[in-house]
C-alpha cells in the first residue's frame, strides 16, 4: 500500500511530477481550457497537497481547496504513467476524500477534460458517486471541460 503524506512542494521530485502534470494536461486540453494549478497555485494557503510514495519513490499526487464555504475542490490529481491502471488513482480519492469528511465539508467540486483522454478520471469520478453538474466558483462553461461534484454527508 503507497503511503500519502502532506507535501511543502519543495523536493526536485515533486516539482518535476507537478511538472510533468501540468504537460500532460497542455497536451490534452486547449491552454485556455486547462485549469490546473502552477505549482505557485498549490503553494497557496487555501490548498492541500499529498504526495504518494511507494519503495522510496514519488509515484503521485493530489490537492484539495478549501472554497471557504464548507465544500472544497479536488485538485491536481496525477499518478504516474507508467504506474496508471493499478488502482492508485483510487487509493488517492478515497484519502482527499476522508480529509474532505474530517474537515466537515458538505460537498467536493472537480472541474477536469471533456475530451477521451479524461475518460478514465471521469469514470473514477462517477464510480465514487459524482455527478455532472454545470460551472462552480469562477468556472465558465467550456465545451472542454466537465464539472462534477459530490455531496457529503
Amino acid at each position: 500500500m503507497p503511503e500519502i503524506r502532506p507535501d511543502d512542494l519543495t523536493s526536485a521530485e515533486m516539482e518535476d511530477l507537478i511538472a510533468i502534470h501540468a504537460r500532460t494536461m497542455l497536451a490534452a486540453s486547449p491552454p485556455e481550457s486547462c485549469h490546473f494549478l502552477p505549482i505557485e497555485g498549490l503553494r497557496d494557503p487555501t490548498v492541500s497537497v499529498w504526495s504518494m510514495w511507494e519503495e522510496g519513490r514519488l509515484i503521485g499526487c493530489g490537492a484539495l481547496k478549501d472554497l471557504g464555504d464548507g465544500t472544497g475542490e479536488i485538485k491536481s490529481m496525477h499518478t504516474r504513467e507508467a504506474l496508471r491502471g493499478r488502482g492508485l488513482g483510487r487509493v488517492m480519492l478515497e484519502f482527499i476524500l476522508g480529509e474532505a469528511r474530517r474537515r466537515g465539508y458538505t460537498a467536493l467540486w472537480l472541474e477536469t477534460g471533456s475530451m477521451d483522454a479524461f475518460i478514465p478520471a471521469r469514470r473514477l469520478y462517477e464510480a465514487y458517486g459524482f455527478t455532472y453538474c454545470g460551472p462552480f466558483g469562477d468556472y465558465v462553461d467550456d465545451p472542454n471541460s466537465t464539472f462534477m461534484t459530490l455531496k457529503l454527508a
